[in-house]
């Protein structure tokens, strides 16, 4: 997740620099058919667009409302994972008779964060990171989930058996979390666990359960389609009639004008048309890129950073030696 410096215009400019030919297109060709073809009918009232404006201005602005409200639950979700996972290296550690029985569980945990990533990383069909403007930025930073595979990851973390169990089934994440649970009950059974600590790891792992759901059902299950469709075909339609009203205003004052211009005032409505089509254009976009946060763009929820974190928490807990420097909130970490 991009983090700390803002994004720059010419970074901007460059992520929807596609969308900006089609729009120079769209606003150069009427008037070139306006001044050269004789084409003076080629236009439309004012009051069409500003209209039309409205509308898909607040069609842009529950689109972006929603899709921020996407991107907030996911942060949410992670935030509750964290606080979550150090609970559970306190519960392990100061409850679990053997300390190299607690260090399997804390080991365990690592697992279940690591399957969880890697379940939701994940490409999906409507997610959009395989499009041109997304590849293309994609450069600047790694998705860790696709440079590493899953069994490689369990293997620092979990016996051969345990992995082998994780990777054979559907939800990797669901079955280490049941792998942690057979544990938690042997130790119970063992003695090396009271009844009442064995109580609270029980409910860690049933939260852990719920906030997996959680952060699946935003992975699963997209922005409603529909809305995603009408939102960016209305302003497809406005970027293709704005161009029209705003240069049929610039004519009018053809009449006003001496000199050089008259005559001429429609190419000065091109760059107004241009500009305001790239504006509503842009808002597009960034809802678009909002809509899954966990996807793998470049403002998507960190879970790879929030996993490293936890994970260096937790050994510290341990008394581990962590040689990994902490994260600072002014680094530009993508994810």
């Amino acid at each position: 997740m991009r983090i700390g410096k803002p994004y720059t215009v010419w970074e901007f400019v460059v992520w929807t620099r596609r969308a900006s030919y089609v729009l120079i297109a769209l606003a150069v060709v009427p008037a070139l058919l306006r001044q050269w073809a004789g084409w003076t009918w080629l236009t439309i009232p004012l009051g069409v667009v500003v209209l039309l404006g409205t509308t898909v201005a607040l069609s842009a602005g529950f689109k972006m409302q929603q899709t921020y409200g996407r991107m907030l639950e996911a942060q949410q979700i992670w935030s509750s994972i964290a606080s979550a996972s150090r609970a559970w290296g306190f519960l392990c550690r100061d409850s679990v008779a053997d300390p190299a029985r607690a260090r399997e569980l804390v080991q365990r945990h690592f697992a279940w964060l690591a399957a969880l990533r890697h379940q939701l990383r994940r490409t999906m069909p409507w997610e959009t990171t395989d499009k041109a403007y997304n590849v293309e930025y994609r450069r600047l930073y790694r998705i860790h989930e696709r440079e590493e595979s899953l069994e490689a990851e369990l293997a620092r973390y979990v016996g051969p058996d345990d992995a082998a169990r994780m990777l054979a089934s559907r939800s990797q994440a669901l079955q280490a979390l049941d792998l942690q649970r057979a544990q938690t009950r042997r130790l119970l059974d063992e003695g090396g666990l009271g009844p009442a600590a064995f109580a609270e790891l029980q409910k860690a792992i049933r939260d852990f359960q719920e906030q997996q759901g959680r952060a699946e059902r935003i992975k699963n299950y997209p922005y409603p389609r529909q809305h995603a469709f009408i939102n960016s075909l209305f302003v497809r339609i406005l970027c293709v009639l704005l161009p029209l009203g705003v240069m049929g205003e610039f004519a009018r004052l053809d009449g006003l004008v001496d000199g050089w211009a008259k005559g001429h005032m429609v190419w000065f409505g091109v760059p107004l048309g241009i500009l305001i089509s790239w504006m509503y254009a842009s808002l597009d976009r960034v809802g678009e890129s909002t809509e899954n946060p966990f996807e793998g763009g470049a403002n998507d929820v960190p879970i790879t950073r929030i996993c490293r974190e936890i994970e260096d928490d937790l050994r510290e807990m341990l008394g581990e030696a962590v040689d990994r420097p902490a994260y600072g909130l002014d680094e530009d970490i993508a994810l």
